[in-house]
């Protein structure tokens, strides 16, 4: 592996010079290494362009396939784009033999510990494990056709870097979607320290990625205030929904003397579900005929059914991880996501396909598609009594539920479908050729 490259110091500023450059300033390094030359591609729209039949790669720095939002929505995206008559290929890093890649990443973070250490002093875990990650990605894809694409699509910032490094010679058109927040939610969430050296590192690729792309499609709008903080403009942001194809929403089943409430998501502490419970305590005396299911898995599954057990919920089942979410969806009249935190979710969208009564909260995206009041019931996040009380009214009013089940279902199925997403993306496409 030693002999690929003549002069690893050269090679390891070089290929993304930014990254070094930010951490050179950070560190106080006397001749800081200037980065190179920063490309900023430019926005190219022509609305006349012809309609082709154009070959796409998409690609991810995560596994694929894998079970996911970001996994669905490339696998939407490649059916949806398909469908239209196109070409699309996936590219991630399980693609690869895994021992290339093992060795690759070793030999990189070996490489990377010495040049830190030597440079800084110190080596951070989290910064060597990316860019190790980083340069093995870029070192197989740099031996790929890449030249025989039409359309680049990245999805995540890491690989609008490794593209955007990789496409100097190209020149294709680069795309961007952030399926996330990226920095700026780390340091929300206190998972990076304001100040740190990995802020300075993290966000460098967040603004690059931006530099590289002709044209970011973000998933909602909540995307652009983030964005533009750090550089992206008006003009090079355009926002398509997610959409999905599910079974849900055709024929509903009809419980007998009981209401079904049905909440479908990974057990994470950020799609609060304590809230759901404590809500639910708030109403024990109301729930006499209420069945209450909590659909998936995850880390906070012992701490969820202790704390049902502690409120004396005997009505909650926990069902685990499911393949029949659309029957499952067919059987229940409200759907309840009690997140505090998340872009556009997808069990959103099959719950309007599903012409579920929808009570969520003021998280994301959210918003955009869920209109309070009309289409579903919009409450603050970590608020178990608005919970409690919108809850309540969704129980004892059954026409209630009606009424905003048919307008979600209604948006849906005119702006959330796989059709509609895929149709949209490709006038980007055409536009960038």
């Amino acid at each position: 592996m030693t002999d690929i490259y003549q002069n690893d110091q050269l090679f390891l500023q070089n290929i993304f010079p930014y990254l070094i450059a930010e951490m050179d300033r950070y560190y106080g390094i006397n001749n800081p290494f200037n980065g190179g030359k920063v490309i900023e591609r430019e926005h190219i729209y022509s609305a006349q362009t012809p309609k082709k039949q154009m070959k796409v790669l998409i690609t991810t720095f995560w596994d694929y396939p894998f079970i996911g939002g970001l996994q669905n929505y490339i696998t939407s995206l490649k059916t949806g784009l398909e469908n239209l008559g196109h070409s699309v290929d996936v590219i991630a890093p399980n693609h690869f033999p895994s021992d290339e890649m093992e060795a690759l990443r070793d030999y990189f973070s070996k490489k990377f510990t010495y040049f830190f250490t030597e440079r800084y002093g110190s080596c951070n875990d989290k910064i060597l494990h990316n860019i190790s990650k980083l340069y093995s990605y870029y070192t197989m894809l740099e031996n790929m056709n890449l030249a025989q694409y039409d359309i680049i699509h990245a999805q995540d910032r890491y690989t609008a870097n490794v593209m955007g490094v990789l496409n100097h010679a190209l020149q294709k058109p680069l795309l961007f979607t952030p399926h996330g927040f990226m920095t700026h939610n780390r340091l929300k969430f206190n998972l990076i320290e304001k100040g740190s050296v990995e802020e300075i590192y993290f966000s460098a690729i967040d603004k690059q990625a931006i530099k590289y792309a002709n044209q970011i499609i973000i998933l909602c709008d909540v995307f652009r205030p983030i964005l533009m903080d750090i550089g992206a403009s008006e003009n090079k942001m355009t926002t398509v929904y997610t959409g999905i194809e599910f079974g849900g929403g055709t024929i509903k089943k009809e419980s007998k003397n009981k209401t079904v409430i049905t909440c479908v998501a990974r057990l994470r502490p950020r799609k609060g579900h304590k809230y759901l419970f404590k809500a639910l305590a708030r109403l024990k005396d109301k729930l006499e005929n209420v069945e209450v299911r909590i659909v998936g898995d995850g880390e906070m599954k012992k701490k969820l059914k202790k704390l049902v057990r502690k409120l004396k919920l005997k009505n909650v089942s926990f069902l685990g991880s499911r393949e029949d979410i659309p029957e499952l969806l067919s059987e229940s009249d409200i759907f309840v996501l009690p997140t505090t935190s998340d872009t556009l979710p997808i069990s959103i969208i099959e719950a309007m396909l599903s012409n579920q009564a929808i009570l969520t909260t003021n998280c994301g995206g959210i918003p955009e598609i869920i209109k309070n009041h009309y289409s579903g019931l919009i409450v603050e996040p970590a608020n178990s009594k608005q919970l409690a009380e919108k809850l309540l009214f969704l129980l004892e009013n059954k026409t209630a539920r009606s009424e905003l089940a048919s307008n979600a279902k209604e948006f849906a199925f005119q702006h959330l479908t796989v059709s509609k997403m895929s149709q949209k993306i490709e006038v980007i496409y055409q536009s960038l050729l």
